[in-house]
């Protein structure tokens, strides 16, 4: 596309740029002779870069050799990477090499060849010469660096002579230096050759025979004699020259390397004089063969493949040399035709080579050695099936290969005795069949060969026997189904060894050629159905053979690629893989192995592939079970896999590395192959999977068992071993490669298992290792970080540092602590990267997103990282500058405005930058604002991209851009929002009056609105893009909403962003967009203040309308938004049912939603209990893994079930009479629905916020007649009477500890609070329905009497919060069930007494408390521990910078301490308050009692005793009429309190703030206080009627009280006539209710004082 147009140009003017200055580097550093060589101008000097010092001389310090001998050699692989590319016409910057190696040709070839004389003539260093440093290990050290150098070199003037034609006079000059260095064996410091340098050797010794090769251009002087034109080649005009090579070669030893030479100049005095030199051809071919040519060719390509860069380019030379070899030399070749097949096969796994082959004439070169080995078939099969084998490379070889075979046209057997059916010729050369013959002894109905009566034989002779040819045309894929065949006959004798040797390349072929074409799998069938009875049968013989065991479980594992359900099913026939004897029923059987069998392949594995160290079954096996593993998602067929996996995880991984192997690199293959099958498991689509899953199975195994040690101590290997590796395997490829590909693999693993581990409070074995602390840096966290080190294979350090970043998410330690005294290199390392403009992007943006991470999460990380110094050095000094190694100086280049748009600064690396920024402001790093915020053009920087025209959204390929926008935009709102008024920077006021005046307000809207609206138009277009929209979309929502409270700072206008909102209105309701709208609505409240409430809301319903059509997995989220967004609507301005049209719709939507949901949640629950899983969901993932959080359960605060619980309490209060929800009741059943899930709920104590919801939304419904009876009847009380018990019967020591310890603050969510909604409901439906609920409640009063009596009795024993809530709802529930006396008599006579009790006990001590004021908040400070609750604290925002003075602290601690007081003493006057009301209707009425003489007085208990002392805190001292005259005195105080201002308590905890506070509360005074005068003159008069109490003591009650309340009105009096009131508000209602005289007294003083004139009579 445009982009990457663009991104291409940018890169070629950059090697424009550049490349005369790489030109200059490579020739200085190659010895050009003008100028001296310099350092690389990456090593970081700072004094500039000094001249290079001879190779010779070592450099004594190891780490700056080590770097110099690196760049050497980079140099070197910078000028092979030239001379590979600058004539492929496919490579982009073709020209820019293409200039480079115009520059470098003229001089290159003999600058490196005087390189190479120099360094294998070169003496090695000693300590005589260089110093004491000069230890052995150096010495080799630098001996290895020589013979990689001319390694390279030699393939440097290899690749070069491919492109450019070598001089006679130039070929000379190699013969004789590579005769002088015996192709590399002749080293003048061969003394220091060990084992480890043999490669090293050989490659030398290799390409000094390539170049020869070339030298020689076989190719062309093929052609030449086919055309013949031989006089046109450059040799044969330099008839002297070649005598002095023949003169050299002749003089040539043993070597092997000199063969393929030696054959090639044979091949070329052959060609160029046929008469003259046939003696000398003769000689050099002789001595060729016996130095095995073809033998050393076929290690040669071997060699390279596993290590070379220009395999395909030795391939075509050595495909030339072969061809023109059997060309002419075919007829001595026949004897060597093994070998010959076998350099052939290396050669001819290129494709274009073995197409090229195909396209050769029959009778030239390789095409004979085909034709020669048809002509042996089926007799010698081997040979002509490894050749074919090789030649089906792609699928148009592939299908030439089948038609090949498909149509041979003669068939050779031996006989060792000539058989009776047949007719010889007289000399015994021909025979001629009699009759038909069956070709191979088959029993009937099996595939077979019939050759048919008169085919005719050439007879060969062959020793003691006969050869025969018959001229009998066949198919051979028949053939070898008769050959499997007749391995399957004789699986149990002697000759299976024999027919095992005829059928391998059967199987290796097919399997080659299913692998390369599909679609000739169809006509293989009769081959690959066989394979799973010779899996069978072959696995179970005595010695089974291993390769054609391994052989037919590859070509099955090419199968399951495309069918993997049928091999599957016939897999589990064959006892091949491990299997379980019996059902997998259950996760704890899985984890057991319990009736687990290892199958065929574990017995082959430990009895006969781990004693001989060879693995080729198990490399098989794995590569088979990856395979099903991928390619069955979705089937019911993966916990037949179950065995395989746990096999996997128990017996191979803990220990594969301490097997024994003879192959190196073998260990790493199988451990790379593990890791594959597991990581395949980890990235399983959840859908389909059974339960329990492959999945679940992995991450339990390497999170709690030895397997997950063993991904460890892979992960643990470290960069040290790597380099080690690689510089053994002379570069990235091969042994070194795949032990990297290994790590990265552990890396992802690991990963994976962190990332979907599900929650647990324990820690697992596998955490508990990652994040253990070492001594000196050595743990694992520490050997993570240093694959920062590591440069050859960019995913290695990146995945290290993405597991790094999860670690430090996840993990409780400090990475700072693990990295120990390298902290600070290794952070170099990291910067060193990051500020790199070659380094790989995706590197960086990882580093920077650690960085991120480590902002939150890792304290002492990040300030390494920040490096802040303080200024000048000044002690105290709260001044910093960015330090040297400061992570924020590369941040800084990152966002500048200039290096946008460049190549090194793409849009997901500056994304990263802002993220990290972003990271800083929120985390409140203050050290580093201040810095940041001070630097020239940090703003302007910035906030560049939200000056900048953005794509339109249809055409945005880069989302990052999007990201980028939102993070700025929310660093602004940090800043303004935590930045004192006023204090802002001049830098960020300006430019928010430039974003002000260049109406961006308006730009940003519009942007939004067509973002949007793209959404909706791309919906169901797979678009991926929604997060990145819906971030952007936040955080614009968010500065909106920060302007209204900011107006003059963000100089903002309503009319910019009312597009913002209008587009969420009028969008088409697609599911994005749905989700997006969603967010939109949750906007600032003063919006909803603009737009008419009504007006929003019907657009709210037709959203919600239009996601109950949708799929309900995809709007989950969306629905809560909207309804979170509806429930703050409905909060900011009262509605009536008349003033919302849609009321009825919105409200049968929302039901519909909870019937729905509350379905879900119940059968969640009940899979919960039914097998202990949780039911979390995994994630997809791959290599890289960070992904979204996990889908959450159900009951969530914010989730949709409980949102639209309280969205349909909120529309239940706007109907008043209750007909609305009624009617849908009958429509839908949602509250036997509910109930049936709040049974469940409570039963077994889960889904807390779904259980609290419900009873808010059942009080709601439970105010109107109708709702109340329709929650009645739908059986409130059977679902939650009984089921609340499981809520506190697990408490052990009573009320005290339950009340007590449940729950530190009211607001929070909590299984008491539950209990207590269930107390407020019975008493809500008793008030609103009576006599009609009266027996439920008794029910339930009577189910719970124990705990109502402890908690009425816990408020002397514990004062918590939580504790006085519980008593609070007890008291009005008894209230409201005191108004039916003489019913709850009647059923429950012995617990209304206990109740009245402890009814005047409660009063008592209420009374004590509030009239103690010290002696409270002494329990509080000492008894409970509970001084401060959460609920008091104040909600402040984060302190910058805490304080530093003592009294501060104190001043602060008393204040919150007298706020927690307030608060408990609220709460014991509303349990007073409710306390008296309900013992009033516990004692007679005044009225009746005292007019009424035939009153029954033992219908009424006497609750207090008779004894006027002042109450005391002793559960010994019963209640009496001192208590209910205490408590007139208090509240009296406390009105007087009110009036003084001293301190007065509040209703809301703390001072009180308004009127009507003042007027509430002392309404509640006043109530308490009528009360509990009512119950004194009733309980008086009760004593006085009783004709059982003494007259004695009835004269001193009549004095007591006459002098109390005489006493107490007076109070009353002077109180009325002293104070004015404390607002204007509450003076008349004061005034009014005190004032004593005769004139405007209540009705109940009045009684008081007639009641005082009475008793003193």
């Amino acid at each position: 596309d445009e982009r990457q147009s663009q991104a291409l140009q940018l890169k070629v003017n950059l090697l424009t740029s550049l490349h005369e200055e790489s030109v200059l580097h490579v020739e200085l550093l190659n010895g050009t002779p003008e100028k001296q060589p310099i350092w690389p101008i990456t090593y970081p000097s700072p004094n500039g870069p000094p001249n290079l010092m001879p190779f010779s001389c070592l450099l004594p310090d190891t780490r700056i050799a080590d770097y110099y001998y690196e760049e050497r050699l980079y140099t070197l692989r910078c000028v092979l990477y030239l001379l590979t590319y600058f004539q492929d016409e496919r490579h982009p910057y073709r020209g820019e090499y293409s200039k480079c190696v115009d520059r470098l040709e003229k001089e290159l070839v003999s600058n490196y060849r005087k390189q190479f004389e120099a360094l294998f003539r070169a003496e090695a260093p000693t300590w005589e010469t260089h110093g004491n440093l000069m230890s052995e290990h150096q010495v080799c050290r630098w001996f290895v660096q020589c013979l990689r150098e001319q390694a390279l070199i030699l393939e440097i003037i290899f690749l070069y002579y491919a492109y450019f034609e070598m001089a006679p006079e130039d070929f000379l000059a190699f013969a004789r230096i590579f005769k002088e260095q015996g192709f590399g064996r002749r080293q003048t410091n061969r003394h220091l050759i060990d084992e480890t340098m043999d490669a090293l050797v050989d490659s030398i010794g290799y390409f000094s025979t390539l170049i020869l090769v070339e030298g020689m251009d076989i190719d062309f002087l093929h052609k030449c004699a086919l055309e013949e034109r031989v006089e046109q080649h450059q040799f044969a005009n330099a008839r002297e020259l070649c005598q002095e090579v023949d003169k050299l070669f002749l003089t040539l030893g043993d070597i092997p390397h000199h063969a393929p030479a030696l054959l090639a100049w044979a091949l070329l005095r052959h060609t160029l004089s046929l008469d003259e030199s046939s003696h000398l051809v003769r000689r050099l071919g002789t001595t060729a063969i016996q130095q095995n040519a073809f033998q050393h060719m076929t290690r040669l390509l071997k060699a390279l493949g596993s290590g070379g860069s220009n395999l395909i380019l030795t391939r075509t030379r050595c495909i030339f040399l072969v061809n023109y070899s059997c060309s002419v030399f075919i007829n001595r070749l026949f004897l060597l035709l093994q070998h010959l097949i076998d350099v052939v096969c290396e050669v001819l796994a290129a494709p274009s080579l073995a197409e090229l082959f195909w396209e050769t004439e029959r009778t030239v070169g390789l095409r004979i050695v085909l034709d020669n080995n048809c002509g042996m078939f089926p007799h010698s099969m081997a040979p002509l099936l490894q050749l074919l084998t090789a030649l089906a490379s792609d699928k148009s070889t592939a299908k030439k290969v089948y038609n090949f075979l498909d149509k041979l046209s003669c068939y050779t057997v031996f006989y060792k005795h000539r058989p009776p059916d047949v007719l010889s010729h007289e000399d015994e050369t021909l025979w001629r069949r009699q009759a038909p013959k069956l070709l191979y002894p088959l029993g009937s109905g099996q595939a077979n060969l019939r050759m048919p009566q008169g085919v005719l034989g050439q007879v060969m002779p062959a020793g003691q026997g006969y050869l025969v040819r018959w001229e009998y045309s066949y198919s051979s894929w028949t053939v070898f189904t008769c050959e499997i065949e007749m391995l399957l006959h004789v699986v149990s004798t002697v000759d299976v060894i024999h027919h095992c040797q005829r059928v391998k390349p059967i199987i290796n072929l097919v399997h080659k050629i299913i692998s390369t074409d599909w679609s000739i799998t169809d006509c293989l069938l009769p081959i690959t159905s066989r394979l799973y009875m010779l899996l069978q049968r072959l696995t179970s013989v005595m010695n089974p053979p291993m390769e054609l065991i391994a052989s037919c479980v590859n070509c099955l594992t090419v199968l399951a690629t495309r069918m993997p359900a049928k091999v599957w099913a016939d897999l589990q026939h064959t006892g091949f893989l491990p299997f379980s004897a019996a059902p997998i029923t259950g996760f704890a059987q899985s984890i057991s192995t319990e009736g687990m069998h290892a199958g065929n392949y574990g017995n082959l594995l430990m009895s006969i592939e781990r004693p001989h160290g060879e693995y080729t079954v198990t490399m098989a096996f794995l590569r088979l079970v990856t395979t099903l593993v991928k390619w069955q998602l979705g089937s019911t067929q993966n916990s037949g896999l179950t065995p395989c996996v746990l096999f996997v995880l128990k017996e191979m991984l803990p220990s594969y590395h301490k097997w024994r192997y003879n192959t190196y690199g073998l260990r790493e293959q199988i451990g790379c192959l593990i890791l594959e099958l597991i990581h395949a498991i980890l990235n399983l689509s959840p859908e389909g999977v059974s339960s329990p899953s492959l999945q679940s199975l992995c991450i339990h195994s390497l999170a709690n068992t030895e397997a997950g040690q063993a991904v460890i101590n892979i992960m643990a290997i470290g960069v040290d071993t790597i380099d080690m590796v690689m510089a053994a395997h002379g570069g990235s490829e091969g042994p070194g490669q795949t032990l990297t590909q290994m790590i990265k693999l552990a890396f992802s693993v690991t990963n994976n298992v962190i990332r979907l581990k599900p929650p647990s409070e324990l820690v697992s074995p596998l955490e508990q290792s990652l994040t253990q602390h070492g001594a000196h840096g050595n743990n694992l966290i520490a050997v993570l970080a240093k694959y920062i080190y590591h440069t050859h294979d960019p995913a290695l350090p990146r995945l290290a540092i993405q597991l790094l970043k999860r670690l430090a998410t996840v993990a409780p330690m400090s990475v700072y602590a693990c990295l120990g005294g390298d902290a600070a290199a290794i952070r170099d390392a990291f910067l060193n990267r990051l500020q790199s403009k070659t380094e790989d992007m995706r590197i960086k943006v990882m580093i920077l997103e650690f960085l991120t991470v480590a902002v939150e999460t890792q304290p002492g990380l990040i300030e390494l990282f920040l490096n802040l110094e303080v200024k000048d050095g000044t002690v105290g000094s709260k001044e910093f500058i960015l330090g040297e190694w400061s992570c924020l100086q590369v941040v800084l280049e990152l966002i500048d405005s200039k290096q946008q748009g460049k190549y090194w600064c793409p849009p997901l690396l500056h994304r990263a930058a802002i993220a990290f920024l972003h990271a800083l402001w929120q985390d409140r790093r203050d050290s580093a604002m201040t810095v940041l915020r001070y630097k020239d053009r940090f703003w302007e920087n910035l906030t560049t991209v939200l000056f900048g025209t953005l794509p339109v959204p249809s055409d945005i390929t880069e989302t990052s851009v999007l990201e980028t926008c939102a993070f700025i935009m929310k660093i602004i709102c940090l800043e303004i929002y935590n930045v004192v008024r006023g204090s802002l920077d001049q830098s960020l006021k300006h430019t928010l009056k430039r974003f002000h005046d260049n109406k961006r307000y308006e730009y940003w809207s519009e942007y939004i609105r067509s973002l949007v609206t793209h959404m909706a138009e791309v919906e169901g277009e797979g678009v991926s893009t929604v997060v990145e929209y819906q971030m952007l979309i936040s955080a614009w929502r968010m500065l909106l909403i920060l302007a209204t409270s900011y107006v003059r700072t963000l100089l903002w206008k309503r009319r910019a962003w009312l597009p913002f909102y209008r587009v969420s209105l009028l969008v088409p309701s697609s599911i994005p967009c749905l989700r997006v709208g969603s967010m939109l609505e949750t906007g600032p409240s003063s919006f909803f203040i603009v737009v008419q409430v009504c007006n929003i809301l019907e657009p709210l319903g037709q959203i919600l309308e239009s996601l109950s059509q949708a799929a309900q997995h995809l709007v989950e989220g969306t629905k809560g938004k909207i309804f979170s967004s509806i429930i703050t609507v409905l909060h900011i301005k009262p509605l009536k049912i008349n003033d919302c049209p849609q009321y009825h719709q919105l409200l049968l939507t929302v039901c519909e939603t909870v019937q729905d949901e509350a379905i879900v949640l119940l059968d969640q629950t009940h899979r919960a209990l039914s097998t202990g899983d949780p039911g979390l969901v995994d994630d997809k993932d791959s290599m890289e893994t960070d992904c979204p959080p996990r889908t959450q359960h159900r009951d969530q605060k914010d989730g949709v079930c409980v949102l639209a619980l309280f969205l349909a309490k909120e529309l239940c209060e706007m109907d008043q009479e209750g007909d609305q929800l009624y009617l849908i009741t009958r429509k839908i059943p949602v509250l036997l629905t509910m109930f049936s899930t709040l049974e469940l709920s409570l039963r077994v104590k889960q889904n807390l916020h779904f259980a609290e919801a419900s009873l808010h939304l059942l009080l709601t419904l439970a105010k109107t007649a109708q709702g109340a009876g329709a929650v009645a009847g739908a059986g409130v009380l059977q679902s939650i009477c009984l089921q609340l018990l499981s809520v506190y019967q697990f408490s052990t020591n009573g009320a005290a500890q339950t009340l007590g310890t449940a729950r530190k603050s009211q607001d929070a969510p909590s299984w008491l609070g539950v209990y207590c909604l269930s107390m407020s409901l019975m008493e809500r439906l008793l008030k609103t329905l009576r006599y009609n609920f009266l027996p439920e409640a008794l029910d339930f009063v009577g189910v719970h009497q124990e705990r109502i009596l402890k908690c009425l009795d816990a408020v002397r024993k514990v004062q918590s919060l939580a504790c006085l809530e519980e008593a609070d709802h007890t008291v009005g529930f008894i209230l409201q069930l005191s108004n039916f006396i003489k019913e709850w008599r009647f059923h429950l006579p012995h617990l209304l007494r206990d109740v009245q009790v402890n009814l005047c006990y409660l009063c008592q001590t209420c009374t004590f408390l509030l009239h103690s004021r010290k002696v409270l908040q002494h329990y509080l400070q000492v008894k409970n521990g509970d001084t401060l609750p959460t609920t008091v604290l104040p909600q402040e925002p984060k302190s910058a910078q805490p304080p530093t003075k003592e009294q501060g602290l104190e001043q602060e601690k008393e204040e919150l301490e007298q706020r927690a007081l307030l608060k408990v003493q609220a709460s014991l006057l509303r349990i007073l308050s409710k306390t008296l009301a309900a013992l009033r209707n516990f004692t007679p009425d005044v009225c009746q009692i005292l007019q009424d003489q035939s009153l029954d007085l033992a219908e009424y208990d006497m609750l207090f005793v008779l004894s006027f002392t002042t109450p005391a805190f002793d559960s010994d001292m019963a209640p009496s009429f001192g208590t209910l005259l205490t408590t007139v005195n208090v509240t009296l105080n406390m009105q007087e309190g009110i009036d003084k201002k001293k301190e007065p308590l509040s209703l809301n905890v703390g001072p009180l703030t308004s009127s009507e506070e003042t007027k509430a509360l002392k309404s509640l005074l006043v109530f308490t206080m009528e009360n509990c005068l009512y119950v004194l003159i009733s309980q008086a008069v009760r004593y006085l009627k009783d004709p059982s109490v003494h007259p004695r003591d009835k004269q001193r009650m009549k004095q007591e009280l006459s002098s109390e309340l005489s006493t107490l009105l007076s109070s009353i009096s002077r109180y009325s006539r002293r104070g004015a009131p404390c607002s204007p508000a509450g003076a008349k209602s004061v005034s009014s209710m005190l004032k004593s005289g005769s004139e405007g007294q209540e009705p109940l003083l009045q009684l008081v004082h007639a009641f005082v004139r009475q008793i003193q009579r």
